[in-house]
């Protein structure tokens, strides 16, 4: 008769049998191709988890680094503005602005344009208003 096939694992369960327990990360391979099948599909969707995740992180970073650059920029205008203001103040001689004017602030910060605007306009309207009155 014919000699049955001998299990090509055998030579690693006599090398291991020994040692009475598993050494880590030396297990034995299953020869059950739906466990085989079982694992794949669970570190499949481990993989896809952890990709989701890597994702995440790279979206974190990106959204901080516009945040960063934002800042930057803002930090940067207002920087230059102020140092364009005091250029200003220093090359034009005269007397410093009063600060009880209204106006005296937009004078001095060149952000304010539309507040002073304002300010003026109802200035006017309410100095037109009380002349027709009196």
């Amino acid at each position: 008769m014919a000699e049955p096939m001998p299990d090509p694992f055998e030579t690693f369960r006599k090398l291991w049998g020994p040692l009475g327990m598993p050494v880590p990360g030396m297990s034995m391979p299953t020869l059950d191709p739906a466990e085989i099948e079982k694992r794949v599909n669970e570190l499949k969707s481990v993989e896809a988890w952890l990709s989701l995740n890597l994702n995440m992180v790279k979206l974190s970073i990106q959204g901080l680094e516009v945040q960063r650059a934002a800042l930057l920029a803002m930090k940067s205008a207002t920087d230059s503005t102020v140092a364009a203001m005091q250029r200003a103040s220093e090359s034009t001689p005269g007397p410093a602005p009063d600060p009880a004017a209204p106006n005296a602030m937009a004078a001095t910060n060149a952000m304010l344009w539309p507040w002073a605007a304002m300010q003026a306009a109802a200035g006017k309207k309410e100095g037109g208003g009380g002349a027709g009155k009196g």
